[in-house]
């Protein structure tokens, strides 16, 4: 007689039901929520300021300047590529100087803000390169200075792409945030390791991944929007 193993059972069940009636997975949700909001405000902002500088200062741009474009593409070139698991730990000194801990919450977000600075860099200037020359050269004849093209007219110009490109950031840096349990963080990613597959449950696991898809699908939606709105102006 052949015995059929239950693909999930009712113990692996009741701890998920445990984990939902006592707030653990709310709070890894939070947790992972809040790396991101805090990941896209420091990198989203050091990324947009780095991106413009490397539209603008290219040959032929507004800023000409090729000895800081030049420096400002190698340091983009050298960190982009670097996987986030082995940025962890690269940066692990780096961390302890600037956050005062090489571990936990603080060295995380720390290390997140500085990935998605160099990846959102590149984004930003692939996006902001898309807007057609002619627009630029007609506000400079029109008398237009550098900072008012960038702000009046680059940037605008490049909204719609700009929101595009922000959203899949978004979602890479939820991706990242499944790494945090290496250094002692948090989040859902962390969560779905420790409580679902080092302890053989694949409800807890399977919860954890749905709650990550409907994080991201909710994101991807509302930029897919936000940037139709945009490029209908």
């Amino acid at each position: 007689m052949t015995v059929v193993t239950p693909l999930f059972t009712d113990g692996e069940l009741n701890d998920l039901l445990q984990f939902l009636s006592d707030g653990k997975f709310l709070t890894a949700t939070l947790e992972t929520l809040h790396y991101v909001a805090l990941a896209m405000l420091g990198g989203g902002i050091l990324g947009l300021f780095i991106g413009v500088l490397l539209t603008v200062t290219r040959a032929g741009a507004v800023l000409q300047n090729r000895p800081i474009y030049a420096l400002l593409n190698f340091i983009v070139n050298f960190f982009r590529p670097i996987p986030f698991i082995i940025l962890i730990a690269v940066l692990q000194p780096l961390a302890r100087v600037v956050v005062g801990t090489g571990i936990g919450a603080p060295a995380l977000i720390f290390t997140l803000i500085f990935a998605c600075a160099f990846g959102i860099a590149r984004l930003v200037e692939q996006n902001l390169l898309t807007v057609p020359p002619g627009t630029i050269e007609a506000a400079r004849a029109m008398g237009a200075g550098p900072l008012r093209i960038i702000f009046t007219v680059l940037i605008p110009e490049a909204l719609g792409p700009l929101v595009l490109g922000y959203t899949f950031a978004i979602i890479a840096v939820v991706d990242m945030t499944a790494m945090a349990g290496l250094i002692g963080g948090g989040g859902l990613g962390n969560f779905a390791l420790q409580y679902g597959y080092r302890q053989f449950n694949p409800w807890v696991t399977w919860a954890a991944v749905l709650i990550v898809i409907a994080i991201v699908q909710l994101v991807q939606l509302a930029g897919n929007l936000l940037a139709r709105k945009l490029l209908r102006r």
